[in-house]
Parts: C-alpha cells; sequence; structure tokens
C-alpha cells in the first residue's frame, strides 16, 4: 500500500517490500518467544524443529535446558529473518524523502532485534530482546551508512 502510495510498483520493489515484511514478522516471533510460548502460540514449524532434533516439549524447558540443538535452531530462525530483511533492504532507496528514512530506521530496528536474540544464544526463550533508546545512535548510523 505504501509503495503505491508514492508510485513504486515495480516488481523488484514488490518482492523488496514482501522480504521486509515477512522478515519483520518473524523477527516479531523470534522477539517474542518468552511471551508467546507460555500462552501456547509456537511459530516454529514441526519440520523446522525436527531437522533439529528439537521437540515442542524443549522449547518450554528451563533455561538450563538450552541445548545446542536448540540454539542452532533458533540461530537458523534468526539467520532466514536477517536474509529476508538484507534482501528487501535496497528497497529504502526506492522511495523519496522521509518515508524512505523511516524505512531505513524500520529495517534497522529489525536487523537490531536479530543482533540481540543471536547475542543472546537461545535465551531469547526466556528473555525478550528489545530496542532501547541507547540503541538509537546505532540505528542512526546504520541507517545513514544504507
Amino acid at each position: 500500500l505504501l509503495l503505491h502510495l508514492y508510485g513504486v510498483d515495480d516488481a523488484e520493489s514488490l518482492a523488496r517490500s514482501d522480504a521486509i515484511c515477512t522478515a519483520l514478522q518473524l523477527i516479531n516471533f523470534w522477539q517474542d518467544f518468552s511471551v508467546d510460548l507460555p500462552r501456547g502460540r509456537h511459530y516454529l514449524t514441526d519440520a523446522d524443529c525436527s531437522a533439529h532434533g528439537v521437540r515442542r516439549e524443549d522449547l518450554r524447558a528451563e533455561p538450563a535446558a538450552l541445548t545446542p540443538a536448540v540454539r542452532a535452531l533458533l540461530a537458523d530462525q534468526s539467520a532466514w529473518a536477517r536474509a529476508l530483511m538484507l534482501s528487501g533492504a535496497p528497497l529504502v532507496h526506492r522511495l523519496p524523502g522521509r518515508i524512505g528514512w523511516e524505512l531505513r530506521l524500520v529495517v534497522q530496528g529489525g536487523l537490531r532485534i536479530l543482533d540481540k536474540v543471536d547475542a543472546l544464544q537461545g535465551a531469547s526463550l526466556y528473555r525478550r530482546p528489545t530496542v532501547g533508546k541507547t540503541d538509537a545512535p546505532l540505528l542512526l548510523w546504520r541507517a545513514l551508512r544504507m
């Protein structure tokens, strides 16, 4: 919808927009494990869990149960979202003015959450990573460098 408002309707831009939107939704899932899993919301596919030898129960275990398989599963999910976001990121150069800069910050905010998810090495199952005021200088710097 936003692209339509700015007259950007080429196939490549639409695909990049889809990549950013998909990445943002995945990032939201991976950020909110600690909130969603206790509520019975499980966004990891059975196929991905199985490929890593992880059962759903393993994801609800105590923090001491962060096995290498669980860590690998979460790292792969983060890498998937990061790859999508990076594939969509060039879209920021197709949007003019303020909206292009806002999109730069959205992209960088999503990537920053993934940095924090990765740094927790699986503990995002128990702690929700967030972006705060202290992240602002880094986000601005990264947005400028895009």
